[in-house]
Order: C-alpha cells, then sequence, then structure tokens
C-alpha cells in the first residue's frame, strides 16, 4: 500500500493526522476558550451598572463600592501569572471548571449581602480570583499549547473575548437591573458562568497529545510534558530577574496607565458619569457594549500591524490617541447620544485593547521563552493600575461632584505612556534575563 501517511495505526505515536482533517481540533479548543473568557467577562461587565444602585440601597459611598471593584481588577491581574503555573501542575481543565465555579459562588452570594465587606469579599476577593485564573495567562497558555501557526491571530481572538462578552451581557444586564433590580442580574451572572463549566469539562484539553494531535501547524508530534514542579517559584525568580532590566518596567509602567485608562475609568466609571449627565443607564451600558464591537477588531488589527511596524511605535500613537480622547470625553457628555459620543464610542474602542498584541511583542523581544511569565507580571500592573483608578474615580466623585478630573488626568497619564513607550530600547544582550 502506497498511502502510509493516512494508515492510523495504533503502534505510531508519531503521526501527523492534523493535515488529514478539515479542521483541526486546536480551533475547536480555541472556540471553548472563547466562549469560557465571554463566560468569565459576565461579572466584568457587572461592576458598572451596580454603583448607582447599591449606593442608592446601602447607602454605600461610590469609594467604597470603587474599593470593592479595585480588589477585583487588582487580583484579577496578580491571580494570572500564578494561574498559568497551576495550569501547568494540574491541566488548563480543572483550573478553569475551578475558577467559572469560584466566580458563579461568587456572584451568587452577592444577592444576600447587607454589608460592605461582603461585598469585598464576594465581588472583590471571590470574583476576582475566578477571573484572574482566566486571564490573558488562560489565552496563553492555550496558544502555546494547541498552535505553533496563528499564534498571533488566537492571541488577538481570545483577547478580545472579554470585549465580547461585555458586548453580549452588558445590554442585557443593564435591561435588568433597570426593570427588574440588581439581584436578578447578579444572578444571571452566576448562571451564566456555571452553563459555561460543562462546556470546559467535557471539550477542553489540556495538550494536543492528549487526544493524538500535534499542534496545529507542526511538523510532529509533540510529546505531553510532564505535570511542572516548582511552577511558582520560577514564576517569582522570572520577576526577580526581570525587574532588573529597563524595558520590564517601562513595559509596565505603560501597561499600568493602559488599564488604568481602560477597565478602571472606562469600564468602571463610564456609565455612572453618564448617567450624571442624564443619559439612561440602559443607553450608557449599550454604548458601552459598542466599544467591545469595536475593541475586537481593534485588537485583531493590532495584531496584524504588530507583525508589520514597530511595537514601540504602535503603543506610543496608540497611547497618544487614547489621551487625546479622554480629554475631549467631559465635552461630550450628555443626555442624549449624539454624533460626535458615537465618534468617541468607536474610535476608543479601536484602542481599547490594541495596545496588548505589541506589548507581548515587546516581551517576546526582550524575554525570550520566559516572555509569558513576564507578561503575566506585566498584566498584573495593567490590572493593579485599572485598580487605583476604579477606587480613586469614585473618590473623586464623591469629593468633586463630578468624573472631570479623572477624565483629563487619564489624558495626560496616557500622554506620559506614549513617551515611555518611545523610550524602550531595541533588543540589546543585556535586555534578556
Amino acid at each position: 500500500m502506497a498511502q502510509t501517511t493516512e494508515t492510523p495505526e495504533t503502534s505510531a505515536p508519531i503521526r501527523p493526522p492534523a493535515r488529514s482533517r478539515r479542521v483541526h481540533r486546536a480551533w475547536f479548543v480555541a472556540a471553548v476558550a472563547f466562549v469560557t473568557i465571554i463566560g468569565a467577562a459576565a461579572f466584568r461587565s457587572l461592576p458598572s451598572l451596580l454603583i448607582d444602585p447599591l449606593h442608592q440601597e446601602f447607602g454605600w459611598s461610590r469609594g467604597t463600592i470603587g474599593l470593592a471593584v479595585s480588589i477585583n481588577l487588582a487580583l484579577y491581574g496578580l491571580t494570572a501569572p500564578f494561574a498559568a503555573a497551576l495550569m501547568d501542575k494540574y491541566g488548563i481543565r480543572k483550573v478553569v471548571a475551578v475558577a467559572l465555579t469560584i466566580i458563579a459562588v461568587g456572584s451568587g452570594l452577592t444577592v444576600w449581602m447587607t454589608a460592605a465587606w461582603q461585598l469585598l469579599l464576594c465581588w472583590g476577593l471571590l470574583v476576582g480570583l475566578g477571573t484572574g485564573s482566566m486571564a490573558l495567562a488562560f489565552a496563553a497558555t492555550v496558544t502555546n499549547r494547541w498552535f505553533t501557526e496563528r499564534r498571533g491571530l488566537v492571541t488577538g481572538i481570545l483577547t478580545a473575548a472579554a470585549a465580547s462578552g461585555q458586548l453580549i451581557f452588558l445590554p442585557l444586564l443593564s435591561w435588568i437591573v433597570q426593570e427588574h433590580h440588581w439581584r436578578p442580574a447578579a444572578v444571571t451572572v452566576a448562571l451564566a458562568a456555571l452553563a459555561v463549566v460543562p462546556f470546559v469539562w467535557l471539550l477542553l484539553r489540556d495538550h494536543p497529545a492528549d487526544v493524538g494531535l500535534a499542534p496545529y501547524g507542526a511538523k510532529e508530534f509533540v510529546p505531553k510534558p510532564p505535570p511542572v514542579q516548582g511552577a511558582a517559584r520560577r514564576t517569582v525568580a522570572v520577576l526577580l530577574k526581570a525587574v532588573r532590566t529597563g524595558p520590564f518596567w517601562l513595559l509596565a509602567g505603560t501597561f499600568a496607565i493602559c488599564g488604568a485608562s481602560t477597565n478602571g475609568l472606562v469600564q468602571t466609571h463610564f456609565v455612572p458619569a453618564a448617567h450624571d449627565h442624564g443619559m439612561p443607564i440602559t443607553a450608557a451600558a449599550s454604548l458601552l457594549a459598542v466599544i467591545g464591537v469595536f475593541d475586537v477588531v481593534g485588537t485583531i488589527a493590532s495584531g496584524w500591524f504588530t507583525d508589520r511596524f514597530d511595537a514601540r511605535r504602535l503603543l506610543a500613537v496608540y497611547y497618544a490617541l487614547r489621551g487625546v480622547s479622554l480629554l475631549f470625553l467631559p465635552m461630550l457628555l450628555a443626555p442624549s447620544v449624539h454624533p460626535p459620543m458615537v465618534f468617541f464610542i468607536v474610535f476608543y474602542g479601536l484602542d481599547w485593547v490594541a495596545t496588548v498584541p505589541p506589548t507581548i511583542a515587546l516581551c517576546r523581544e526582550h524575554y525570550g521563552e520566559d516572555s509569558a511569565i513576564v507578561f503575566g507580571w506585566v498584566l498584573a500592573s495593567h490590572q493593579v493600575g485599572a485598580a487605583v483608578v476604579a477606587f480613586a474615580g469614585g473618590v473623586a466623585r464623591d469629593a468633586f461632584g463630578s468624573y472631570d478630573v479623572v477624565w483629563y488626568a487619564s489624558g495626560a497619564l496616557c500622554a506620559a505612556a506614549a513617551l515611555m513607550a518611545l523610550v524602550i530600547r531595541r533588543r540589546g544582550a543585556g535586555a534578556r534575563p
């Protein structure tokens, strides 16, 4: 028989059946990961909708509610490097299933809360840990294990999944909050997270070798590596090496400003800020969801640009344009949606997480095989920046009666980030830890 390439002999562990299949199993795994990240994004789309209802029902200050959001955002980032280590040790499927369950528990328990510390525990701690376990570290792990080609495209798609979750859930949740109060919205989020668990358990696989496949684009079969021991120790060791290099601090600083001006500011405070100007909550939430639409386009386009242009210059352009747009936002807020506001939403959406592909590329350029872990720590700085502004924005609103000072300060920070991006040097021999 001459057709040796299509003989599925059980005795041959090295076989490339991927080429004989129309759709490689890796794309189904990526699809499950996409749906999983969307499910996790459901709760992350809820905080901005609950600031006013919780303030009215319990009398909690916006600063207190913002503190819960800031804990959530900080843990989202700080958990990511260690979640990647847990996935190496216990497998993707187990870690993600447990994380989704934690999100569901944290969201569901908020229904019975009566004190602010319970909000900090459920909304901040539990949901922060759960969503942090499915941050970009999850996307990076899936991409690195299942793909050797199209990694940039898959990374962009999975990065955009959070925005897609925002798109799907924000209009629905805002309607539920307005028509049926905030508790049914929290229950909806809990059920959405639980609904994803069976898909993860049944369809997600830790490694292509589990189903006898080579990674997508690989020329030969790749055996499944043994569980990594001491992965958490390595995570900390890589950080200690990276902090002794200049590019790490510049990348961490720019990404902290990225988080401050997106998740911490717009995602958390845009809806209540628009409501302060008389805009209905549902209209403001719909605008925030539209940002999610263009975020998908902008992120994938940014990945394409990153393959062709200097990542440092791309970052500088992204941050500069974002800063300019934030300076104009206070003049655009009004009781109704008008064309200049729509232009801001489209423009800001295209730039929302366009910074991720060039930041990952710079981490890869400077830190080589440690780049995924280094990016995990850079992502942690992103969420710490988001946490600071989520809290500070609420405090500023309590103190000044408006968010204007926060918009202007964030615009100035983005200008600083643009300059920092240009200072990052090209890869040198001493850049790699």
